[in-house]
C-alpha cells in the first residue's frame, strides 16, 4: 500500500520533533509572561497563535494526514501532526516504517 494525500497515518514522534513542540510551547509561554513589550509582535495583536499543550516526547505517537507525497517508491512524505494541544506540527521528509521519525499506515497502526 501507497501513501496518498489526505491519508490519515500514525506519526511517532523523534527527539528532535519533540524538542521542537517543547520549545515552541516554552517560547509562547516566556512571550505570553512578557506580554507588555514595547516591540512589534506584542501581546494582544492579532497574528499571533499560540502555542501550548502537554509535553511531547520522543516515541509518543500522534495521529497525522500526509500532505504531500514525494517519493512513492519509499513513501516519503510531509505529514500534519495533530498534537495534544491547540496546535499541530509539520513533520516534514518522513518514511514509512517503525520507531521514531517515521509514520505508520492505518492497516499498519498496532501492527
Amino acid at each position: 500500500m501507497s501513501a496518498k494525500v489526505g491519508q490519515r497515518v500514525l506519526y511517532t514522534l523523534g527527539a528532535s520533533d519533540a524538542a521542537d513542540i517543547n520549545r515552541r510551547r516554552t517560547d509562547y509561554a516566556v512571550f505570553w509572561r512578557n506580554a507588555n513589550n514595547d516591540v512589534q509582535g506584542e501581546g494582544g495583536r492579532n497574528g499571533h497563535q499560540g502555542h501550548f499543550g502537554n509535553s511531547a516526547a520522543e516515541g509518543d505517537q500522534y495521529p497525522a494526514t500526509i500532505v504531500r507525497v514525494f517519493d512513492e517508491t519509499v513513501t516519503t512524505a510531509n505529514l500534519q501532526v495533530l498534537l495534544d494541544g491547540n496546535d499541530t506540527y509539520w513533520a516534514t521528509s518522513r518514511q514509512l516504517g517503525d520507531g521514531p521519525g517515521h509514520y505508520q499506515l492505518d492497516d499498519q497502526a498496532g501492527a
